[in-house]
């Protein structure tokens, strides 16, 4: 084997040229790939967020509503309580007409039962929809978290085309990665 020193023709610095502008264009069509499938996902991320975030209103408007009507009804209730403390005043007063006044105590009393019980499931629905709209805004916030993540992620794509540097490569892949945990995680309401 002889030893001696290699001389390189203008093919060689060529191919070596292709090669290296290769990697770069290599590099480039990767990243771009990669920004543009986290910008979709991040796009369907921002939707799911902002959907649940008009259901958490909805929700919360639903439970506003179910409130001020368990109030109606429990300001039904005191109207009633009140005619019943007349009728028994009543019965008092005007003895004749004792079993008049213990037919209207009777009612209202049934009366009040029922709407005693309507006021409860309305209450009880309220805060059903409450709870709902937590879980929804629980929700949303995962979304954010998980769109926010696919944006720095993406930011940090530019930046390392820019500049060309590995690292800033994974530090957008490992981004990526929290933003798509993040995502399934509002996917399966954790």
């Amino acid at each position: 084997m002889e030893e001696g020193f290699e001389v390189h023709g203008p093919h060689d610095h060529a191919l070596e040229h292709a090669t290296e502008s290769g990697s770069s264009k290599s590099m480039t069509s990767q990243i771009a790939m990669y920004t543009a499938i986290i910008a979709t996902i991040g796009a369907i991320f921002g939707y799911m967020g902002g959907a649940t975030q008009a259901n958490a209103g909805l929700y919360k408007n639903n439970a506003a509503i179910k409130k001020t009507e368990a109030s109606n009804q429990w300001n039904y209730y005191q109207a009633k309580s009140g005619k019943q403390n007349l009728s028994e005043l009543a019965m008092e007063i005007a003895p004749s007409k004792k079993d008049h006044y213990a037919e209207e105590i009777k009612r209202y009393k049934s009366e009040k039962a029922e709407i005693k019980k309507n006021a409860e499931a309305l209450e009880h629905a309220s805060l059903e929809w409450d709870e709902k709209s937590d879980e929804e805004m629980h929700q949303h916030h995962r979304w954010a978290q998980a769109t926010t993540a696919l944006q720095i992620s993406i930011a940090l794509a530019a930046i390392a085309l820019l500049t060309r540097k590995t690292w800033l490569q994974k530090a957008m892949m490992v981004m990526g990665g929290v933003g798509l945990v993040l995502g399934g995680l509002a996917a399966t309401h954790i």
